[in-house]
């Protein structure tokens, strides 16, 4: 499996994105199948503000496996960056969960501030972490697949440094709608 993966990273990251920009959309769709999910309203209500938490941490995760590597320190940045690939499946997971069940966070505040702020806002956050998906997985399939010697004859350095600072601003972004959504402007 690593071999057909190390081969074929384009065909595998694309699909790997594919799979989980489905999700996603199927999930803030209403398509997925919520009355097959478990429902806790305790467990619900809580998400956000532990998304809130991981996405804080994926930052200081994604800052310091940066640092890492620009330190020279390749094991680190790479158990740091699976790291930070982990907390993002985790706030995905969560946020699917949520989102299947209960839907998309609404917002509470006046018409004028959701429309020319906070929807604006909200669009560049998802479009931002739509674009990450295949760039985060075609870095972390060369990660996990090819050995460190190998790597600098890949694109994962020139990707990766795209990847990662849009990843972080979608973070960043994302963190700025859960505080309009749930502290600014809760409904």
């Amino acid at each position: 499996m690593k071999k057909f993966v190390h081969d074929h990273i384009i065909l595998v990251s694309a699909l790997l994105s594919i799979v989980s920009l489905s999700l996603v959309f199927g999930a803030a769709g209403g398509y997925l199948p919520a009355e097959y999910l478990p429902r806790s309203d305790s467990v619900l209500k809580v998400i956000p503000h532990v998304n809130a938490f991981l996405s804080i941490l994926a930052i200081i995760t994604i800052l310091k496996g940066v640092s890492y590597i620009r330190n020279k320190d390749i094991e680190r940045h790479n158990k740091t960056m699976l790291l930070a690939f982990t907390i993002f499946a985790t706030f995905l997971i969560l946020y699917l969960y949520r989102v299947a069940i209960v839907g998309p966070a609404e917002f509470g505040g006046p018409e004028n501030i959701y429309l020319f702020i906070y929807l604006p806002f909200l669009a560049i956050h998802i479009l931002l972490a739509v674009i990450c998906v295949p760039l985060l997985f075609y870095v972390l399939t060369i990660g996990l697949t090819y050995a460190p010697g190998e790597i600098p004859g890949t694109s994962h350095r020139r990707v990766g440094k795209v990847a990662y600072k849009l990843w972080l601003i979608a973070f960043i972004m994302g963190s700025m709608v859960y505080l309009m959504a749930y502290h600014v402007y809760p409904l």
